[in-house]
């Protein structure tokens, strides 16, 4: 028993230090974005509009927060892939936005505070994303083997999170590479940058579904389940911050709620939050259900 324990693959040292410092970064950024909503002009690299937007950018980094913090504190590597190779997607789709658009920064900004976040925010979208791509590759070259998994995926978790990873896939993908196609069908208005910095955070939420789909195991899928919930209540509560505000209001709403697309999106972020909290709270029981019954044999 000891033997197969120790033959596991252990999360590195490396890789679990630079999750760690990734969940504090992301967290920094989520509470410029979520909570500085209006206010990105001074305390954020590139003013974003509509502050929606920023509210959508803020509630994804802080649902990342959940699970790149779940990542590192995972000791066997198969329980914190899915959270790393989310966070090696946006991190690095998110540094080749802001290499493409490096006009629209806030360099000549006369204030210090906005020259800080400016930098700040380059050096880690120039630094972050080249280590953890070195540790991945050092990561995937450990000896050892996955523990066996648990328990699978209930059939209903795995067709959700399919349809929603594929959804996500392909509209973050036509976002990223033809932005000013992909934001014609965006339910307010989009930039090139903001939609490139949307799409990073739609293509790494397709990658952890696909992830969390590959381990079918539910101790290894708690981490992105729970992310995916608050990823999708923040969103929510983003939308309900903006939905009805008056047209004369500092900030109008950019949704538009005679056509489809605001329907569409307030429900894909219903059913993202109502799959990772029902998926979270299955899988906890699972998983505690069949530690259990390791213990007792």
């Amino acid at each position: 028993m000891n033997h197969v324990a120790t033959n596991r693959k252990a999360t590195t040292a490396g890789m679990r230090a630079i999750l760690y410092v990734a969940a504090l970064l992301v967290a920094i950024a989520g509470y410029q974005l979520f909570v500085l909503t209006e206010h990105t002009a001074t305390y954020f690299a590139w003013t974003v509009k509509p502050p929606l937007t920023a509210a959508f950018l803020g509630a994804a980094y802080w649902g990342s927060f959940v699970l790149v913090l779940a990542a590192a504190r995972e000791r066997e590597w198969a329980n914190a892939r899915a959270g790393a190779m989310s966070a090696l997607t946006f991190t690095c789709l998110t540094t080749v936005a802001t290499l493409l658009h490096m006009d629209r920064f806030h360099f000549d900004s006369p204030a210090t505070i906005t020259q800080v976040a400016t930098w700040a925010w380059m050096l880690v979208y120039w630094i972050v994303p080249p280590v953890l791509v070195a540790l991945a590759l050092h990561q995937s070259r450990r000896p050892g083997d996955d523990p066996p998994r648990t328990t699978a995926l209930p059939r209903w978790l795995r067709v959700s999170l399919g349809l929603q990873g594929a959804l996500l896939a392909w509209f973050g993908a036509m976002l990223f590479l033809v932005p000013e196609v992909g934001a014609q069908f965006w339910p307010w208005p989009l930039s090139p940058l903001t939609a490139r910095a949307v799409a990073a955070w739609l293509l790494g939420m397709a990658v952890a579904a696909t992830m969390v789909l590959r381990e079918n195991d539910a101790r290894r899928s708690l981490g992105p389940t729970a992310s995916y919930a608050v990823v999708g209540a923040l969103e929510l509560v983003a939308v309900a911050r903006y939905a009805f505000t008056a047209a004369n209001a500092p900030n109008p709403t950019p949704l538009d709620w005679l056509h489809a697309g605001a329907w569409i999106y307030s429900t894909f972020m219903l059913t993202v939050f109502l799959v990772g909290a029902l998926g979270f709270l299955v899988l906890r029981g699972t998983a505690r259900a069949a530690s259990a019954q390791r213990g007792m044999g």
